[in-house]
């Protein structure tokens, strides 16, 4: 079965109900969120009686638990510790958000590891491991999935070597996992249209029992750009055709696969004037043909 769904909202006032209600409604059986803005650590409480809401209304979908994904802000940045503050800080954050992750009954939290800034690949590889190392927990549920990044400015894990020393340092290995994001391999230089090849890649270096969650996006950028900008799914230089063989591959079929591509409309500052293309191309992926009207179509179904 596939398991494909989008980035959704959590609120104050319905948090995790709200998201699987969203969700839903784009006919989602999976689905990414963050516990609060990504841009701060501002976050409300969890209410008991809102998680059970969700968990009854999961239940009625037929969405599994455990397919469910946490994005962790992105403003954690565990690669550079030239502040002592901020990095202790940031490490601090983490081990809250993993606390709201387990409260929630969420297993799959993806990490954006980080930017060395002043420092070097080298530095900022270590500053990650030594970060978990205080950060993960022998008995803790939740999976902390290395996004793979783009290489733009000075992030790292641009490539599969990065991840792999990030796993071998870090002690309780079983508690990391891999994300796997499309627009970032392509802006990083990886051929999407030879995806298999990635995957034997990736298998020979990490192991691909380590993959925990895939985001589809297409990309505005061309292979190796470094840019890292999300497209629509057969929009961008990446492709419809390419893009669901990653969506459909074998290999990843138990996986959850998540909509990270920019809303549409006039992006003129009226938030009114943009729209979620999610279960537009959700729908476009279920009946895999591309349709090439599909902005038309959901600047139409919005107005």
């Amino acid at each position: 079965m596939l398991i494909i769904g989008s980035h959704v909202s959590f609120g104050a006032k319905e948090q995790l109900a709200g998201s699987v209600r969203e969700a839903v409604s784009y006919g989602s059986n999976t689905f990414m969120f963050y516990t609060g803005a990504p841009q701060n650590t501002k976050r409300c409480k969890l209410s008991y009686d809102l998680t059970l809401e969700a968990r009854n209304l999961l239940y009625d979908n037929n969405i599994e638990l455990n397919n469910l994904v946490i994005h962790a802000p992105y403003i954690i940045n565990l690669a550079n510790n030239e502040n002592k503050e901020s990095y202790e800080f940031a490490i601090s954050f983490l081990k809250e958000e993993i606390e709201r992750a387990s409260m929630l009954g969420v297993e799959i939290m993806v990490l954006h590891p980080g930017s060395y800034v002043r420092f070097d690949v080298e530095t900022g590889i270590k500053n990650v491991i030594n970060a978990l190392n205080e950060i993960i927990t022998k008995n803790q549920t939740v999976k902390i999935c290395l996004e793979t990044m783009a290489g733009k400015g000075t992030e790292i894990c641009f490539k599969l070597e990065h991840l792999k020393r990030i796993i071998d340092g870090v002690n309780y290995k079983d508690k990391v996992k891999v994300c796997l994001d499309t627009c970032h391999l392509n802006d990083a230089g990886y051929d999407i249209n030879r995806f298999d090849d990635y995957l034997d890649e990736f298998d020979k270096i990490i192991g691909i029992d380590k993959i925990a969650c895939v985001h589809v996006n297409d990309s505005k950028n061309p292979i190796g750009s470094k840019k890292d900008r999300h497209e629509n799914i057969g929009f961008g230089t990446i492709g419809f055709d390419a893009l669901l063989k990653v969506i459909y591959n074998e290999r990843l079929k138990n996986i959850p696969k998540i909509l990270e591509t920019p809303y549409v409309g006039n992006y003129d500052g009226d938030k009114n004037r943009i729209y979620p293309p999610y279960r537009f191309e959700i729908e476009m992926i279920r009946k895999k043909r591309f349709n090439p009207n599909l902005k038309d179509d959901i600047r139409n179904y919005y107005k």
